[in-house]
């Protein structure tokens, strides 16, 4: 019996390790970044606007599920330092980080975020096109 409670315990703890470091459960997702500074400028705010927008209209059944996630970041707060880090991040940008197995790979999309920001129906349609195409990596 004092056997099978140790063994219960290692187990119940191994599992519990893995779910930490995420390397155990291999979570497939698309987590979608929006990065800025305490200060904004009109375009900035209209990307966080648009992003938003393409992921509830387009994407809504991926945001509750779980597989895409969005995130406003503020780089200016102190907790947020080295996610900004990680993405090189100094100001306004939009990235995609594509988590596949465990393997990350982060998209770029800030010189397309400022080229079409201003610009919904066209911001909407591309970004849609671009997080299908990630999607079908996940």
């Amino acid at each position: 019996m004092k056997n099978s409670y140790k063994a219960l315990v290692i187990l119940i703890l191994n599992l519990f390790l893995f779910s930490i470091n995420g390397k155990a459960q291999n979570k497939n997702l698309i987590q979608v970044f929006d990065f800025h500074t305490t200060n904004r400028c009109v375009t900035c705010k209209a990307i966080e606007a648009n992003t938003k927008y393409t992921l509830e209209t387009y994407f809504k059944k991926e945001l509750e599920s779980g597989k895409i996630i969005f995130k406003v970041i503020n780089i200016d707060k102190e907790e947020n330092h080295q996610i900004a880090e990680k993405f090189y991040a100094s100001g306004t940008s939009l990235f995609l980080n594509v988590i596949n197995n465990g393997d990350e790979k982060q998209v770029d999309l800030t010189q397309f975020a400022f080229m079409y920001g201003k610009k919904q129906q066209e911001f909407s349609e591309k970004l849609k096109t671009k997080l299908e195409k990630q999607l079908q990596k996940v």
